[in-house]
């Protein structure tokens, strides 16, 4: 009978969770905004490069689209394959940790978390970017406009991602229909409703490998978020490994049409770059005209750009949770709160996208030569840890797996030497920078946990537990509840039990429930009133007087705990503090805060144990 509802609500506990976590679809609106929304600057990455050689250039945009849609099909499928190999998420860095090395690990896991980053500052920015296009009036404003943005979508994913996920499902849906729209009517139409841009007459050049390479790798920003789908199959509601491969080969599906789609446009259209208006706004233009479709467009895609962020929110704190469990961050970024959200890894991302919004001051193009750079070194990695991993398991079909990771190995190493070339001077080398710093960061987090494994005896069977003698004093200033509910506390901890109070000339109350030390017109007759006081008690406890000609509590209670640890005597000592706990959060305000100091000396001059004792009271 007794198990019953016990068993019941672990089911409608198991129930809640699984709400909480994400459908196929949840997923891609979720997970794959970053993906999606990159259609909005990924083709124009690469007609900006390659009008640079003139109008017969930017016939090349489509074949230069494919070789990228080429590398997205490999990646998709690889990814797919990493999902069902590691079912707890991790991507890069799981299989990287698996087959490649640990010090291998830690670089995919510190390029994906910089990408993460860089993700929601460049999606961030670039919406407000469209916003303030459209409405100038609001540019003075960026920052801020920025700065909210980010929190709204901080808050979303501290609500709960399968509760934002819903939220982004309508504008994804929006968004997807109306590229597709845009190139339906772009290709059906014999002359464009509005003329775009068209490449100057006077840019002429040759366009060679180097500059096909520069637009490939330009075009490549469009990747960036495939692998997030990956690195969250956690966040998947059962069965999560096929729920998130189905999502993952949706984001390729949609990615590599709009991609093909938009590029077959530019062509047809002869689209090029205009420094007041995007690529895609032109190609809409042509579509739709100037109308309500073009506006509908406008503004779909400028809040997906904002929402996109979104990706790295699903993604980077289930990445920081497998760096915590494996003991390269510190064990809190792997709690959950209680809507299934890793809380920590949530606030440490919208914090240092804050950092770089402000930094550039809400400036895209000052984010963008840096992006994309990372999530090419975990691909790599990814890669070319899935063909260890298929040379050891070797399953039916392993050589032609092992091909294909093979090959998407080889592409995704040859657009990371392209990016980091192109993009050196713009900052590119600040990215293997910041690599090399948080690969230190997760080395001496790792050390640290290990040190403390040994002091803690980690796989040791520890010695029979033995009952100690143990002395513990109670800083006391003056004789009230709260003295009286320390001392019950104390008596109940130790074989031996002293007060100490700290006295000295001062011209305050003597009975301020506040303050750890009794007051007078001098030290004797401070003295005496406290000892009348406690003689009247008669708490069966020492009283210890400690006198502070310096007005010091701490320096005191540090030398007589010191003379006590000389002693010899006990083979415990024990420092218990009291401290009030208010009704109402604001009276902390009026405490003294003499608790928390006291605990602080005590921790860094002595080897004593401390206690702070919070006693509830009401007011």
């Amino acid at each position: 009978m007794a198990q019953g509802p016990v068993a019941d609500t672990d089911k409608s506990a198991g129930r809640g969770r699984e709400r909480d976590r994400l459908t196929v679809s949840q997923g891609i609106a979720a997970l794959s905004l970053d993906a999606l929304a990159s259609v909005a600057y990924g083709p124009e990455a690469i007609v900006v490069v390659l009008a640079t050689a003139g109008a017969q250039a930017l016939d090349y945009t489509l074949p230069v689209t494919l070789a990228i849609v080429v590398l997205l099909t490999a990646l998709t499928l690889s990814y797919r394959q990493v999902i069902a190999a590691f079912p707890n998420g991790g991507g890069a860095y799981a299989v990287a940790g698996r087959h490649l090395g640990r010090r291998v690990s830690l670089v995919a896991a510190a390029s994906l978390i910089i990408d993460y980053v860089l993700n929601v500052a460049v999606s961030v920015s670039a919406g407000v970017a469209a916003l303030t296009s459209a409405f100038p009036g609001l540019y003075g404003d960026r920052v801020w406009i920025c700065v909210g943005v980010l929190a709204l979508i901080t808050g979303l994913n501290l609500y709960g991602v399968a509760e934002s996920a819903r939220v982004l499902i309508a504008p994804t849906v929006v968004f997807i229909v109306a590229i597709y729209a845009v190139i339906l009517f772009g290709l059906v139409r014999s002359t464009p409703a509005t003329e775009p841009t068209h490449p100057s007459a006077t840019a002429t050049g040759t366009v060679g490998v180097l500059l096909l390479l520069r637009a490939f790798a330009s075009g490549c920003s469009a990747l960036t978020g495939v692998e997030a789908i990956a690195n969250a199959v956690p966040t998947f509601r059962t069965p999560r490994v096929k729920r998130a491969q189905r999502t993952e080969v949706g984001l390729g599906l949609l990615l590599g049409t709009m991609l093909i789609g938009l590029s077959l446009l530019i062509r047809k259209f002869h689209v090029a770059p205009n420094p007041t208006k995007t690529v895609l706004a032109q190609l809409t233009e042509a579509s739709f005209g100037h109308n309500i479709g073009f506006f509908v467009v406008q503004f779909a895609t400028v809040v997906l750009l904002a929402l996109a962020a979104n990706t790295s929110f699903g993604g980077m704190p289930v990445l920081t949770s497998l760096l915590a469990r494996d003991n390269h961050l510190p064990h809190a970024f792997a709690l959950r709160a209680d809507r299934q959200v890793y809380r920590h890894g949530v606030l440490v991302l919208a914090g240092a996208a804050l950092v770089l919004l402000v930094i550039a001051q809400g400036n895209t193009q000052t984010l963008v030569p840096v992006f994309a750079i990372g999530v090419f070194i975990g691909f790599t990695l990814s890669q070319a840890g899935m063909v260890v991993h298929w040379r050891l398991e070797r399953p039916p079909g392993w050589q032609g797996r092992a091909l294909l990771n093979g090959v998407g190995a080889v592409l995704t190493a040859a657009a990371t030497v392209i990016e980091l070339l192109s993009k050196f001077r713009e900052g590119g080398w600040l990215v293997f920078l910041a690599v090399a710093v948080l690969v230190a960061i997760f080395e001496w987090v790792h050390r640290s946990y290990q040190r403390i494994g040994a002091a803690l005896h980690l796989g040791e069977r520890p010695a029979h537990p033995e009952a100690r003698r143990s002395l513990v004093l109670v800083p006391v200033g003056a004789v009230n509840l709260l003295t009286e509910e320390a001392i019950s506390a104390a008596l109940s901890l130790g074989d031996e039990v002293r007060a100490i109070t700290v006295v000295h000339v001062d011209d305050s109350h003597p009975d301020d429930p506040h303050t750890d030390t009794d007051t007078g017109s001098d030290i004797e007759a401070t003295e005496a009133r406290m000892r009348e006081s406690w003689l009247a008690w008669q708490p069966d406890v020492p009283l210890i007087i400690l006198r502070s000609p310096t007005r010091s509590l701490t320096r005191p209670v540090v030398d007589y705990v010191h003379e006590v640890e000389r002693e010899d005597a006990h083979d415990r000592l024990v420092v218990l503090i009291p401290e009030m706990q208010l009704t109402h959060p604001w009276q902390r305000l009026l405490q003294n805060q003499r608790g928390p100091i006291l605990d602080l000396a005590l921790r860094r001059n002595t080897d004593a144990v401390i206690c702070r004792l919070r006693i509830p009271i009401e007011t």
